[in-house]
């Protein structure tokens, strides 16, 4: 059983990536609907202020830190996760997998033409992978694109609809979605369609990818002091909640 460390109630798992690839793997031959989510500080932040969320968050069936700010949140409360396992690095684990053995994916989430892009580009880099279906984030009718993805029946359900929404989103329409794993992956269609550079190696390696981000958008600075919130709230109040 996976140990978890407990980060202002979020019960974050102390995974690696090899081990979190397995799981991931291991729930596209399960009963199916097992949930997947990816939360950094600003998202644990949130959740720290929010009990319901926090409920929707720790139904995970795998949580993985997917911010440096989470493996440093883990670090002073002495409860050390093993190493980040960002949510974008965990697709590109079991994208090739998945391609090699059929098992399918459906992207949602998005501009309109982004997952679109996304799909062609993911067919391209890995050949076989099956690509479900796909549908942009701006939608009203949440039957109607429940209804396209289990006609699809896909193994891995992409849901990029950015937090709070796709965590509320998955974790409400869990029971109604015919798919084996679904996980909330924010970002990732933007990348995978070239809309947006992820940063260079260099800085995702030091745990300054952030810093890339930020000069990239500086528009994001008001959400950037997030992390030094939470460090701080962390550091004060961490050790109320109780380690697990």
């Amino acid at each position: 059983m996976i140990q978890k460390v407990n980060i202002l109630g979020a019960k974050v798992d102390k995974i690696t990536m090899s081990e979190a690839k397995q799981v991931a793997l291991s729930f596209f031959d399960s009963d199916g609907g097992k949930i997947i989510y990816t939360p950094n500080s600003e998202i644990i932040l949130y959740a720290s202020k929010n009990e319901e969320f926090m409920e929707k968050l720790n139904s995970a069936d795998l949580m993985i830190p997917d911010g440096i700010g989470v493996v440093y949140g883990a670090k002073i409360l002495r409860n050390k996760l093993p190493e980040r396992v960002a949510g974008f690095d965990l697709l590109k684990e079991l994208l090739p997998v998945m391609a090699s053995t059929g098992y399918s994916v459906y992207l949602l989430g998005a501009k309109p033409g982004v997952a679109e892009t996304a799909a062609e580009n993911l067919k391209r880099d890995y050949p076989g992978l099956v690509v479900a279906g796909t549908h942009d984030g701006y939608f009203t009718d949440d039957g109607e694109v429940i209804e396209d993805i289990n006609a699809a029946k896909p193994d891995l359900l992409l849901v990029c609809l950015g937090f709070p929404k796709q965590e509320n989103w998955i974790y409400d329409n869990r029971e109604k979605l015919d798919v084996k794993a679904m996980i909330g992956a924010g970002g990732c269609l933007d990348v995978f369609a070239g809309n947006v550079e992820r940063a260079p190696e260099f800085y995702c390696k030091h745990g300054l990818e952030w810093f890339y981000r930020l000069k990239k958008e500086p528009w994001r600075f008001m959400r950037m002091t997030a992390l030094p919130v939470f460090a701080l709230k962390v550091m004060f109040t961490g050790w109320k909640y109780k380690q697990n």
